[in-house]
């Protein structure tokens, strides 16, 4: 009987759910998890839910495979090369060794990541983005994140913040934002704030998605007003990142990007028509959806233990 192949563990922690993966080098997945994340219950009991999420994929995949290495990715401020959480106000934790913490609980080396961050690399290795130096992907969700790609690499920033494009102002003197600032692009165009504005608009306490909102846009006159606005956010934010970084493609992922050409089609309109005296990059809609995050993660713990994924 010849050696088990061997596996890693990829998890993509956010502010409301944790998804996660057991993954072999050619891709076959032989595990996956989805679990709610224990936010209100405190930072010890998220760390809890991790390890133990880690620990079952582990368990359901023993018999098929060896797990050599652990990537997990999460939102807020990351620095990959320390291994350290420093900051999210979505899970409510700072300053987290989660590398080091998950590599000697579980006994195999663990690597971190941005959550946005690895998407985008998922996107630009085996998704949307491949073979395309020079790109852009924006994840639409909870908020607005982007990934840069440039000389086919995700860049993370001195401070590692590259990205921040939800956080580019569009509306001078506009709504205030959750970071402090006013009129920024995920006030307006992230799927939150699609329901929330129509729900503000409408004066109704009536519970409603950003799809529920998308959906009703050809027959209600508050819903196409909300939308409009988000696409005019998120097209002022793009036409800034395009005339500083020329990428070639965008991609859009996140779950807004679930919504095909009805998001896409207004949305390369509007950027087209803020590059009046150059042409748009390429607009489309990411390969992974909502599997970018876990995927990514996969890849960080294949190239942190020197494994090509």
């Amino acid at each position: 009987m010849g050696a088990k192949p061997l596996s890693v563990i990829a998890l993509d922690v956010g502010g409301t759910g944790i998804k996660g993966l057991v993954q072999t080098a050619d891709g076959t997945e032989l595990a996956s998890c989805a679990r709610p994340t224990p936010v209100t219950e405190g930072v010890e009991a998220v760390l809890a839910e991790i390890i133990d999420s880690v620990r079952t994929l582990r368990a359901e995949a023993a018999e098929q495979s060896e797990a050599v290495a652990i990537g997990v990715i999460c939102p807020g401020h990351v620095d990959a090369e320390s291994g350290m959480a420093l900051y999210s106000a979505n899970i409510g934790w700072r300053d987290i060794p989660l590398a080091d913490l998950l590599s000697r609980q579980i006994g195999v080396p663990a690597y971190i990541g941005h959550d946005v961050r690895a998407a985008g690399l998922a996107e630009a290795t085996h998704g949307a983005a491949r073979s395309v130096a020079e790109a852009l992907y924006v994840q639409i969700g909870t908020g607005i994140a982007g990934a840069v790609i440039s000389g086919g690499k995700v860049l993370a920033g001195a401070a590692y913040l590259a990205g921040e494009i939800g956080h580019i102002p569009v509306v001078p003197g506009g709504e205030e934002c959750a970071c402090g600032q006013r009129g920024c692009t995920e006030t307006y165009a992230s799927a939150s704030a699609l329901a929330r504005r129509y729900r503000s608009a409408a004066a109704t306490a009536e519970p409603i998605s950003a799809p529920e909102v998308l959906a009703r846009i050809d027959e209600d006159p508050i819903a196409r007003t909300v939308f409009d606005c988000a696409v005019t956010a998120l097209g002022r934010a793009l036409v800034t990142y395009t005339l500083l970084m020329d990428p070639e493609l965008i991609v859009i992922g996140g779950g807004l990007s679930l919504a095909g050409q009805t998001l896409l089609s207004p949305l390369a309109a509007e950027l087209a028509a803020g590059l009046a005296w150059r042409p748009a990059p390429r607009l489309v809609a990411g390969d992974f959806g909502a599997d970018a995050g876990r995927i990514g993660a996969a890849l960080l713990a294949w190239r942190g233990v020197g494994v090509p994924a």
